[in-house]
């Protein structure tokens, strides 16, 4: 049988040069945990680096890039503005957008990132090197600035239920700003089609030391990235403990379960594609209760 996920542990983490998506870049390496040759039809995700005086020159995709800076700043030039990224911001970058990255300061920068759909090496990795663009004013990210609509930041106040006031928000309370909150579980939407994606979500996740979600799966694919504390999981039978710099994949139709340990667990999610707005989630004990009704009505 086909295995529908990959697990990688911070311990063994690649970072690779790739001219690949990054053309003559310097400075510039990643560290892919899953991708195309994985069997991932939707999801690329890993973590990029960029050494001071680093920068990958202006090009373009053929798919769609998400990220959420971890650590240190960069610049990033887009036709739309010239942003001046710390750690917490995210933000999406449609396909066919021309884009480039400048390392600032003397810490190296790191982010977190989905390409959607994956880059195939057969195909050249789906990249362009275009004519280089001029930089303009960098500018911070501002949830309330118009300009800045492709970009965002979240910290873990954001993630705090009892900081979801109008005052303490950076823009109006509504959906778009909710923390949803459930089964000792807060989620915080980041990087979705109000930013401007098409081909994923990218979003925040937290458990409560009783926090627990029980076994589902999904008709789409999903990827994590352990950020703070300890969490058991389950893929498909296979069980592990992941601490902050694990990741992980759940392909289509892979079941899955989360169980945090102790202290509250935080962790960056993506899901590729989009998820559908009904029948998102299957959960095995809602369909075993169905399936012992019916023997009981025999």
């Amino acid at each position: 049988m086909t295995k529908r996920h990959v697990i990688k542990k911070a311990s063994e983490a690649e970072f690779q040069v790739e001219t690949g998506v990054a053309p003559d870049s310097s400075g510039y390496s990643r560290w892919r945990a899953v991708g195309y040759d994985d069997g991932a039809a939707h999801t690329d995700f890993g973590r990029s680096r960029l050494a001071p005086g680093g920068v990958i020159p202006t090009h373009v995709h053929s798919f769609e890039e998400q990220f959420n800076l971890i650590s240190g700043e960069v610049t990033l030039v887009t036709p739309e503005a010239t942003v001046h990224l710390v750690a917490g911001d995210y933000g999406v970058i449609p396909i066919g957008v021309p884009h480039s990255w400048h390392s600032v300061g003397t810490e190296v920068a790191e982010w977190a990132d989905i390409l959607s759909p994956p880059p195939r090496k057969a195909h050249g990795y789906d990249t362009y090197r275009v004519a280089d663009q001029p930089a303009g004013t960098p500018t911070v990210v501002d949830a309330r600035d118009p300009r800045t609509r492709s970009f965002g930041n979240i910290t873990e106040g954001h993630m705090n239920p009892g900081r979801q006031s109008q005052e303490l928000l950076a823009v109006s309370a509504s959906m778009r700003t909710a923390l949803l909150v459930y089964s000792g579980i807060s989620l915080k939407m980041m990087v979705d089609s109000d930013l401007g994606a098409v081909a994923s979500t990218m979003f925040m996740v937290q458990y409560e030391p009783d926090g627990k979600a029980g076994a589902h799966d999904h008709p789409l694919e999903e990827a994590y990235l352990i950020m703070d504390g300890e969490v058991d999981a389950w893929f498909d039978g296979e069980y592990v403990r992941m601490v902050p710099g694990d990741m992980a994949w759940a392909g289509v139709g892979c079941v899955h379960a989360f169980q945090a340990v102790g202290a509250p667990v935080r962790w960056l999610e993506t899901q590729s594609p989009q998820m559908p707005h009904r029948h998102a989630y299957r959960f095995s004990r809602d369909w075993e209760y169905l399936s012992e009704k019916l023997e009981g009505e025999k």
